[in-house]
């Protein structure tokens, strides 16, 4: 029998012997590999028993000598792939424990060579990249010589892929995974050029990764850790799965933390000014403000330096402080955040109509009725109540504090983040090179980030305008964006178009009950003056705000045409019907409507009856007609049978002041039928007005 024949046969009768006599089984494989110290599969196979009965030293001794004696055999390899797979993915299985344990019984060079043979062995980059990473997490002393060359490996196959995200598998491990060991490691020595590359990668990824949009098929939700409005990069509720890692290794936990961490350890590697460890947000902002005041004193070196560490802190500051602005005023638009309980429905950021009713200055009140001004109204809280949050440059935020729960963050969030822009774009060198970052990390394609800037921009009127423009196109921000280019036409004193704009709006809105409305306002305190014209105001992209924004800035659309010299009395009637909302708010504006009338000694508006319903308005009306009143010429019934015919529950209900006593019947009548719509929901007359006339309340502005 030939020598290979013998071996064959005594392996034949081991494996025989296994199931009856482990021992047995054993001692002859013992006398063969005695006999024939250079065959494989005799010393395979005595691995293969040890593997099998879960003896992890022997198993391991075993695997060292075939790994030493045979590195060659494929079989070896294959052996060696499943145990590098059970310490990559780390599982928990017992056979997989059991595995680790065999790896970890072998000698520390023989790890670190067994690593590198796998990992020359492996085709597939990004099997290959994880391969190596675990070389370079077990033996530190690798990072030196492998770890640049594995991050750029990654970067190059993140190009070659032509991956249309930052957040992908490559990138997530060059960020996640190995950038951390090469800015950790006290050996490396990387040029300040490569660090700002690693350092740019980094953060695009991890800004990517927070404001990256809900799945479109909608992924299975979560467990939702408990997190506040601080840091809404945590606590994620909808498991994300990048492509090419498992679930577990999709996650990143607290990115904006390890983002500001990783700020921290390349300042000090490229020795920026006064950088510090465990620095705030806020606190990297206030200390490149400072550098900038002496910036241009410095040589070109300490200028290039200067303006490397202002352009990447504040572009950083900007990215986080505008993402938590929008993540609170448009919380859907990123993944998760629809579990936010603070805030439940988007925000819109418009011109402060405060001012709508209080800027007409009346001369005279009628002395035959006085009306008290409803007490419990709301008080308006702005930006700089209490902690002066937007003191200094820019436009004053008016929130309503009841509203908003988190309003003074999210409001600071907004001045960080137009802070740090006003920064990046106070010299020419550093708004190049904060171009350059936009353009390389396709910033233009951020929808979040286009909210942002439009919102800081929303007084600059024509370039708001031109960013609305783009963002009306998604279906997502078509009614915010609509309602903002109403604001801004207004702004401008282009009143047909921000007319337009409103009814455009309106029409896809739904009247709340005006009771409801009326008994939340009660509770709010007295409103406080108003300042006069700059401020803008967070309201919620709800019906039950929209509505009556949409109703006053239409108000104040028409009301400076109502008012001139020339007499215009259909858009006289239009700012009468619109007063009745919020009343007594707007009496004075009322009462100077009166004036106006009265001076003229005559008024047409037929459409009166059909939606004016305020009793106080009606009797002011009503008194009109009399000898008291001045005998004023009122055209209010409509040509033809227009008028609405409401069952008369007050039928035997009177306007008194005398108006039973000299007027014709049918106008009696009509102010009779009106009173008994006192009732009515107003915001469904006021609804269904803006529907009804739209064609007409658009031909009336110029």
């Amino acid at each position: 029998m030939s020598a290979q024949g013998d071996c064959e046969f005594l392996v034949k009768r081991a494996r025989e012997l296994v199931p009856q006599d482990p021992y047995a089984a054993k001692a002859w494989l013992i006398t063969a590999r005695t006999l024939y110290p250079a065959d494989f599969n005799i010393q395979y196979e005595m691995y293969s028993i040890e593997r099998n009965a879960e003896r992890t030293a022997s198993a391991g001794r075993l695997l060292y000598d075939i790994f030493v004696n045979f590195p060659e055999q494929p079989v070896v390899w294959r052996e060696i792939a499943v145990i590098t797979a059970a310490l990559r993915n780390d599982s928990q299985d017992k056979h997989a424990q059991f595995l680790k344990g065999v790896f970890e019984t072998l000698p520390g060079p023989v790890q670190c060579k067994m690593l590198l043979k796998a990992t020359e062995q492996c085709f597939n980059t990004l099997e290959k990249a994880e391969m190596l990473l675990l070389l370079l997490k077990r033996f530190p002393e690798s990072v030196v010589q492998h770890g640049v060359s594995l991050g750029e490996s990654l970067l190059e196959a993140e190009t070659v892929e032509n991956l249309d995200t930052p957040v992908n598998c490559f990138r997530k491990l060059f960020v996640c995974d190995v950038l951390p060991l090469i800015l950790n490691n006290p050996n490396m020595c990387l040029p300040v050029s490569l660090l700002y590359k690693y350092m740019h990668k980094a953060a695009e990824f991890y800004i990517c990764y927070v404001t990256r949009e809900p799945s479109a098929d909608g992924q299975i939700q979560g467990s939702q850790e408990v997190g506040g409005l601080k840091s809404p990069g945590r606590g994620r509720s909808q498991r994300y799965v990048i492509d090419g890692l498992s679930e577990k290794s999709s996650v990143v936990t607290e990115p904006w933390e390890r983002l500001l961490e990783m700020v921290g350890v390349v300042g000090s590697l490229c020795d920026w000014q006064g950088e510090k460890a465990n620095r705030s947000y806020s606190e990297l902002l206030q200390r490149v403000s400072e550098l900038c005041r002496y910036m241009s004193a410095t040589d070109s070196e300490g200028f290039a330096r200067c303006c490397a560490q202002i352009v990447t802190c504040c572009t950083l500051v900007l990215f986080h402080s505008a993402f938590h602005y929008v993540s609170a005023v448009q919380p859907s638009l990123f993944q998760g955040q629809f579990t936010c309980l603070c805030v439940s429905c988007p925000w819109v950021l418009l011109e402060d109509l405060s001012s709508v009713y209080t800027d007409v200055e009346v001369e005279r009140k009628h002395t035959h009725k006085k009306r008290k001004l409803a007490d419990g109204r709301e008080k308006t809280m702005s930006s700089d109540d209490e902690d002066m949050l937007a003191k200094g440059r820019g436009r004053h935020i008016v929130v309503n504090k009841a509203e908003m729960p988190g309003w003074a963050e999210t409001v600071e969030h907004f001045r960080t983040a137009r802070e740090s822009w006003d920064l990046l774009h106070s010299h020419q060198s550093l708004e190049t090179e904060f171009v350059k970052i936009c353009s390389a990390w396709k910033t233009e394609m951020w929808m979040w980030f286009r909210i942002f800037l439009t919102d800081m921009i929303i007084y600059q009127y024509r370039k708001a305008l031109s960013s609305l423009a783009l963002m009306s196109s998604s279906s997502l921000e078509t009614q915010r964006a609509i309602i903002q280019q109403a604001s801004c036409h207004y702004a401008l004193g282009e009143y047909r178009m921000a007319c337009e704009k409103l009814l455009e709006v309106v029409s896809g809105l739904m009247p709340q009950n005006h009771e409801a409305v009326k008994s939340s306002e009660e509770q709010r305190k007295p409103r406080g003056k108003t300042r006069k014209g700059n401020d803008l105001r967070l309201i919620p992209c709800t019906s039950k705000s929209i509505l009556p924004f949409c109703l006053q800035l239409m108000l104040a659309c028409f009301k400076l045409r109502a008012f001139t010299d020339n007499r215009d009395d259909l858009a006289l009637g239009h700012v009468i019907v619109l007063l009745q909302y919020d009343w007594p708010q707007g009496e004075n504006l009322f009462l100077k409507a009166v004036d106006k009338i009265c001076q003229q000694g005559s008024f047409q508006y037929e459409n009166f009856f059909n939606y004016v319903t305020n009793i106080d308005m009606l009797e002011e009306f009503a008194y009109l007609r009399t000898t008291e009143g001045g005998r004023v010429q009122l055209e209010l019934l409509p040509n033809q049978g227009m008028l609405i015919n409401v069952t008369p529950i007050y039928q035997h209900h009177t306007v008194t002041r005398g108006i039973t006593k000299g007027v014709k019947e049918d106008f009696r009548l009509a102010m009779e039928r009106q009173v008994s719509r006192c009732g009515e929901n107003l915001l469904t007359v006021l609804h269904r007005f803006c529907i009804n006339e739209k064609i007409i309340l658009v031909q009336s502005l110029p």
